[in-house]
């Protein structure tokens, strides 16, 4: 989002719960995305959420019993190409270049794999389900605590202009 040639790219990742968003980090990539194709995967269960970029997790979203989670819709990912002028674009400092349309984003080797989750027990077909109990070991938690370090440039747990009156409660869980 919001390069300028030469600035690194960013990534958003955003989880909605209970009709809210404002759940976004955003890191800034470590290599070029328009170089090669890449690998962005999400693991998305009844324990957390972890977004990984080259199997590399990058941010966990984890649940608690007391906060909104996403368990009681069905799933929707977007990956999408969008006019992000304001949010995308340093508060609408870099301005998009529309002469330079159609803008274009591809994809290749998408693959999901799902199953219906009803109060704990899963309904997925014969060892497909691997993933539904997936959590980060400290290792894992280790690159994330990395990424977070390293490459994160956005976190809504710090923004206090968006959250004047406290910040949401996974903030001091997380």
């Amino acid at each position: 989002m919001g390069n300028l040639s030469g600035d690194p790219y960013v990534m958003n990742t955003n989880v909605w719960a209970s009709g809210d968003g404002k759940k976004e980090h955003q890191f800034y990539l470590w290599f070029d995305p328009t170089a090669d194709f890449h690998t962005y995967k999400i693991v998305w269960n009844p324990k957390n959420i972890i977004f990984q970029v080259d199997d590399v997790p990058v941010r966990t979203f984890k649940k608690y019993d007391d906060l909104p989670y996403p368990s009681s819709q069905p799933m929707t990912v977007h990956a999408t190409l969008w006019d992000g002028s304001y949010w995308a674009t340093r508060h609408g400092d870099v301005k998009i270049d529309w002469s330079q349309a159609p803008f274009v984003v591809n994809y290749r080797g998408y693959s999901s794999n799902g199953c219906v989750s009803n109060g704990g027990s899963s309904a997925c077909p014969a060892g497909s389900d691997a993933w539904m109990n997936t959590e980060l070991d400290g290792k894992a938690l280790g690159t994330v605590a990395w990424a977070e370090s390293k490459y994160m440039s956005y976190d809504y747990c710090t923004d206090g202009w968006r959250f004047p009156n406290g910040f949401p409660a996974e903030c001091n869980r997380n």
